[in-house]
């Protein structure tokens, strides 16, 4: 997650920020509303899950063993000898280059590609009743934006305005 989220409410983008600040607009809202709320990772496109109750504890969880600052999840990577070869000679061993070069890899603007699976991740969660929906996401995949922006000319404007923002 980027940090920078989109909140929805039915068809309408009501916030845009980092959690906490959408955490706060969602306590802002009347109860019954806050569970319609759809919170969106504008770089993904995909549903967030923001635990918005007012008697959450806001206290940092109890801290279990291993490096809790740095959130280290350990996981296993396959590689082949050159690679685990190449990764123990670089500054600061193995894991130390796969994060630098993870790092660089996000910083890198995302590829048309992902621009394009970010808005069917969304189009996928909140418009998959609207008429031509199908269609949209055929023209979407085929690349012909005339034709998609045709398509979805008839939905929401916050609704396209977002599908927009995540085509870029």
């Amino acid at each position: 997650m980027t940090g920078e989220l989109t909140a929805f409410f039915n068809d309408e983008s009501i916030g845009r920020g980092d959690s906490a600040e959408l955490v706060r607009l969602i306590r802002s809202r009347p109860p019954a509303e806050r569970s319609a709320i759809r919170v969106y990772d504008d770089a993904s496109g995909r549903v967030v899950d923001l635990d918005h109750r007012e008697d959450r504890a806001d206290a940092a969880p109890a801290r279990g063993r291993g490096r809790p600052k740095l959130g280290v999840t350990a996981r296993e990577v396959t590689l082949l000898p050159r690679h685990w070869d190449w990764l123990a000679a670089q500054p600061g061993g193995a894991s130390a280059a796969l994060r630098r070069l993870v790092d660089s890899a996000r910083q890198s603007p995302p590829t048309p590609e992902a621009r394009r699976d970010s808005a069917y991740r969304f189009m996928a969660d909140r418009c998959g009743d609207r008429p031509g929906y199908e269609e949209a996401l055929r023209a979407l995949y085929r690349g012909e934006r005339e034709r998609f922006e045709t398509l979805i000319a008839g939905w929401p404007g916050d609704v396209r305005g977002y599908i927009a923002k995540l085509l870029g």
